[in-house]
């Protein structure tokens, strides 16, 4: 153990001496901001550890984008969803695997640019909750929504552009600081319901609940045989065995990993419950005796192979003469929850990194981290994925020390080799990932707790919020519910206070929560407003990288310290 230790002292200070370590400010390095404790050897762990803490985004990603059909289609005149035709199960195969291609690939640019560009240990990859919004309200079903799915990524890919003009001007945080806290917050748990609620449904979740007729949803979970034609059960119910591999083992065996701290828990899960669901010849296997499934268990045989995108890549369409308000609601949907997803997720990694000034939100870099996001929204987009966004994931990787951009790289690299590995990740049954979309949404619910309850006008905008999403199947129409209901009691409040001079006025509007548009005074200034005021260095941040030093200066009266804020140089 003492050689592996010197071993590892030796690498770790052998890299923090070169140009690497003086570009990633790794402790040791001749950088005069070098970051207390960053060790090559920690960062490449805390990498490898966020992957494995992420990596179910390949097939759970796949699965929900494969729901929309992407650019198949069939005779929809007496099948509107295309259930029944072979050639469209068929093409969804390809389309499955063309996401996993794309999920991978677009996890491993996107990670590794963030890595490089901004130095920050946080790992990218198409989100969680924006993809459901994408299949299921955008696109729909089988492409039964408003709006098509190549109109769709055409959205996704014009509001990546969009992002990047508004963090290269400074607009994001304002955007960011116009929502009222309690709305952003009820915005993150909502979508973790909405999560939860996918999870439980058969296309792409354990199967336990169904639509019916009577009631919105209902018990399920029986097999393909006992349903009607709309989905519902009519005998059976939690008779089918893959939706009890899927809760017992995909969902409780993977919370019980995650109570015992095992980092990567979900991927375990997913693991376990796809090697039972491979054998063939059993009533819960993924290969069925059929053309789809001997298709899908050829491809599964092949274990290491590189599939090449076919059917999504570059599939934008341009003549949006007839997109309509769908569109733009969809594009402003997209916009909105990235800008929220991205700030709130990169805020609450950086101040676990240190690195973040508590009373601005500013971080090093944050200019060219919103960028390097919103460039890859776009990227996405022509790979055909909804947004990146960041992962709170890579909270696991800084968690085992992991303080620079080496640590994204890292995963990055490991996004990469496993794009080799499409069979693996394309013979993943939605009863595997089901159990991960509910514990995520259980994950994502924790932020409740930082709603203010205690005043109705925050209280009531945040509940509407919370449950119009999963009960509307709509993030959008969630986020509308709960800004309208702001607007209206919060607005009538202050009118009727204004008109009575402050004789009516809210019981406990003491406790109410405050909110403005205006950023606070010691912001940082976006960088085009210091290039128009003429400064010469205006690409450096005055409020960013700030270093205190003490001075002893002699005097007649004796010695005084100086406390001296400098900026760093590019």
């Amino acid at each position: 153990m003492e050689a592996i230790r010197r071993w590892v002292d030796t690498v770790d200070s052998a890299v923090a001496a070169s140009a690497i370590g003086h570009y990633f400010r790794l402790d040791g390095s001749t950088h005069p901001k070098a970051r207390s404790g960053a060790r090559f050897l920690t960062e490449i762990r805390g990498g490898i550890t966020i992957f494995f803490t992420m990596a179910y985004i390949i097939s759970v990603n796949a699965t929900i984008i494969t729901q929309s059909g992407g650019t198949c289609d069939c005779d929809r005149t007496n099948d509107p969803t295309c259930d029944k035709s072979d050639e469209y199960a068929a093409c969804l195969v390809v389309l499955n695997r063309d996401i996993i291609t794309a999920t991978a690939a677009m996890s491993a640019l996107s990670s590794f640019a963030m890595g490089l560009l901004a130095n920050l240990p946080i790992a990218l990859a198409p989100g969680m909750g924006i993809n459901a919004y994408f299949t299921y309200q955008v696109v729909g079903y089988h492409g039964t929504g408003p709006v098509t799915y190549r109109m769709a990524v055409t959205a996704v890919f014009i509001e990546g552009l969009i992002f990047v003009a508004l963090s290269l001007l400074g607009m994001r945080q304002w955007l960011a600081r116009v929502i009222p806290n309690s709305i952003k917050i009820a915005c993150g748990a909502g979508i973790g319901l909405y999560l939860c609620f996918i999870g439980l449904t058969n296309s792409a979740g354990i199967g336990i609940i169904n639509g019916a007729m009577a009631t919105p949803v209902e018990l399920g979970g029986c097999l393909p045989e006992y349903r009607d034609e709309f989905g519902a059960c009519t005998s059976h119910k939690l008779g089918n065995p893959t939706v009890w591999i899927g809760f017992l083992l995909g969902c409780l065996l993977t919370a019980l990993l995650m109570m015992y701290k095992i980092k990567s828990a979900m991927i375990i899960g997913i693991l376990i419950v796809s090697i039972f669901s491979w054998p063939r010849g059993t009533n819960f296997t993924y290969f069925p005796d059929t053309v789809t499934g001997n298709t899908q268990f050829d491809f599964f045989k092949k274990v290491v192979t590189f599939h090449p995108i076919q059917t999504t890549l570059a599939v934008q369409e341009w003549n949006l003469a007839g997109a309509g308000g769908q569109f733009a609601l969809a594009l402003f949907t997209f916009l909105y929850v990235d800008i929220l997803d991205v700030t709130g997720t990169l805020y609450s990694m950086v101040r676990f990194c240190g690195v973040v000034d508590p009373e601005t939100g500013d971080f090093e870099r944050q200019t060219v981290a919103y960028t390097t996001d919103a460039t890859m929204i776009s990227i996405g987009a022509l790979f055909g994925t909804s947004p990146v966004t960041a992962f709170i994931e890579s909270g696991a990787g800084i968690a085992q020390g992991a303080k620079t951009g080496i640590a994204a790289m890292t995963a990055g690299v490991c996004f990469f080799i496993a794009i080799f590995f499409a069979p693996i990740f394309a013979s993943i049954p939605p009863w595997a990932t089901g159990g991960a979309l509910m514990l995520v949404g259980c994950m994502m619910m924790k932020a409740v707790m930082g709603i203010n309850w205690n005043y109705p006008g925050d209280a009531i905008p945040a509940f509407a919020t919370l449950v119009f999403m999963p009960f509307s199947y709509s993030i959008a129409y969630g986020l509308i519910a709960g800004l309208m209901s702001y607007t209206i009691l919060n607005g009538t409040a202050w009118f009727l206070k204004l008109i009575t001079g402050g004789r009516i006025a809210p019981a406990d509007e003491d406790l109410k929560e405050y909110w403005t548009y205006k950023l606070p005074e010691n912001a940082a200034t976006p960088w085009f407003v210091r290039a128009l005021r003429g400064e010469k260095r205006f690409w450096a941040d005055p409020n960013k990288d700030q270093i205190m030093e003490l001075h002893s200066v002699a005097s007649g009266k004796g010695e005084r310290d100086i406390t001296r804020r400098e900026s760093e140089s590019p």
